[in-house]
Parts: structure tokens; sequence; C-alpha cells
């Protein structure tokens, strides 16, 4: 009888571990946001990413060796601004019609909404380190089967959150991009998404106003389907000028996911304590989803 109940175990026991195994196998293809939380970490570490300086340029040599690690053609775009030398960093894969997603990995150079100091820079976890995680993540993530019959682009732009600082514009990697796109015709992509400061604990994601209406009815009712409709809320509440405004100045279709309401935007309290994986979970899971499942959505929205 002892026998017996000790083979029993020891089958339950291999049993266990092939359970355990086949989990881990199909987490090792679900977005992470622990995962997300560790690109952070490391970018962190470099320091605050001002356009032009040196953390700057290694945090874009950080970005490109994750992307080509997980098998992306990786481009460096550069430019100059102010004669300040810029770069972004375009990864693509598959072929076919355009799709982009896209981030800044900028941190402004002034705390300008700092009770204390406002001349030090901002440390930029929330606002330039939450959504550049989250796309490297996702570049892990993402089914390879998402990009047959379209080509995904994966943009992390320079220099958007230098506005009004030295008579500097906002948004300046994504202006340059989108108007490279215009002279390009055969890279119009079908849309653009960008992603901006959504790592705070409370995150709350509203509609914005300037971005196309039909893109986010879409994305948003997905985000009710998974679960996040507490936190993915079908109301405007903010009219924001980020990387998604060059592409609609130049009549392409774009839809910026931002949560505004960050008590430490723009201040040198904007550390890596202030972010949280499940933020970066939602948010990253969403993308990957959409992408997976209906990267070419068009403008019809059902009701």
């Amino acid at each position: 009888m002892r026998r017996w109940i000790y083979l029993g175990a020891a089958a339950l026991a291999v049993i266990a571990i092939v359970v355990v195994v086949v989990v881990r196998a199909d987490d090792a293809t679900d977005f992470s946001g622990r995962k997300a939380m560790a690109h952070a970490r490391q970018l962190m570490r470099l320091g605050p990413r001002v356009p032009g300086s040196e953390a700057s340029a290694e945090a874009r040599e950080y970005i490109a060796a994750q992307l080509e690690s997980e098998g992306w053609q990786v481009e460096t775009q550069r430019f100059a601004y102010g004669g300040v030398p810029l770069a972004n960093v375009i990864a693509k894969r598959g072929e076919g019609p355009i799709v982009i997603l896209g981030t800044h990995y900028d941190t402004r150079p002034i705390s300008d909404r700092d009770p204390e100091d406002r001349t030090a820079p901002v440390p930029g976890a929330n606002d330039g380190t939450s959504g550049t995680a989250v796309l490297l993540e996702l570049a892990r993530a993402l089914d390879p089967e998402a990009t047959k019959g379209m080509q995904i682009w994966l943009a992390f732009f320079d220099a958007e959150d230098s506005g009004e600082v030295a008579n500097w514009d906002w948004a300046v990697g994504s202006r340059d991009l989108a108007e490279r796109l215009v002279n390009q015709p055969s890279n119009r992509p079908e849309y653009v998404i960008i992603i901006d400061m959504i790592g705070a604990p409370r995150q709350e994601i509203h509609y914005e106003w300037s971005s196309s209406l039909w893109l986010q009815e879409k994305l948003w009712a997905l985000a009710d389907e998974l679960g996040y409709g507490d936190t993915f809320v079908p109301t405007y509440k903010y009219n924001v000028v980020a990387d998604h405004t060059p592409f609609l100045d130049t009549g392409l279709e774009a839809a910026l996911l931002i949560n505004l309401d960050d008590p430490y935007w723009h201040t040198q309290r904007d550390t890596l304590d202030k972010l949280s994986s499940a933020s970066l979970q939602r948010v990253g899971r969403l993308l990957q989803v959409w992408l997976e499942e209906e990267p070419l959505a068009t403008r019809a929205v059902s009701h």
C-alpha cells in the first residue's frame, strides 16, 4: 500500500511539473508588467535623458540592443534641432500595410512644476520611461504571426518633452518622422498609436480631444473586453500636444493614450517608486492583443 501511495505521489509530482511547464510556456508569450518594470529600472539607472546628453545616447544604445535581441530590424534616424544632435530609434518587423506604435524616451530638462527646485532635470520614470518600457517588453511578447501581412513599427522618439524650454517646440522627434513620411508615400501608416505617462499606480486613461475618435473607440472597447473598463474611461478629459500631434498635422490617423493626472508630472519626484507594474501590464497587454487580433481595424465602429 505504501508503495502505491509513493508511486501515486510521484505520478502527481510529474503531472504538477508538466502543468507548471505548460503554464510557464503560456506566460512566456504574454506581456509581462514585471519584465517591463525591469526595463524601466535599467533606463532609470542612466539618469535624466535630456536631449543631447550622454544618458540619452546610452538609452538609445540600450533600446536598440534590446530590440535587436528580439529579432527586430532597427534603424537610428539622426537629425538635429537647435544645434543639438538627436535621434529616433525605429524597430520594424513584417511586410505590408504599416502600423506605428510610439513613445518618447527623453526626459524634460527642467522640473518646472516642482514645488522646491525647478532647475534640475526631471528623472522621468513615468514621463519618458513608462512608455519606453512597455514598447520594449511588447517587442519580446508580440507573436511574430502578428506581422504576417502587415508591418509594425515601434518608434522611440527623442526630444518630445523640451517644449517651451529655450524656445524649443514640443514633440520634435515625432515631427521629424512625420515629415519624413510625408515625403515617402510608400511608408504612409494606416494609423499611429502613442503611449505616454501610463505607469502611475492610479491609472485612469480618458479620450484625448485631438485624437482620431474611431481609433479611440476601438481601443477602449477592447480594453473593456479585457476587463480594463475602470481604467480606460471612454469620456473626454484632455487636449494634449504630444507625439501624436505631428502625425495628425500631416493628415494621418493617430491616437494618444495618456494618464495626465499624475501629481509628480514635471517634478523631481517622478521616480521609479512611482511606477506600477500592474499599470504597465494593462497598457502592454491591450496593445499586444490589439496587434495580434485586429491591427488593421478600419474606422467603422459597431454600436
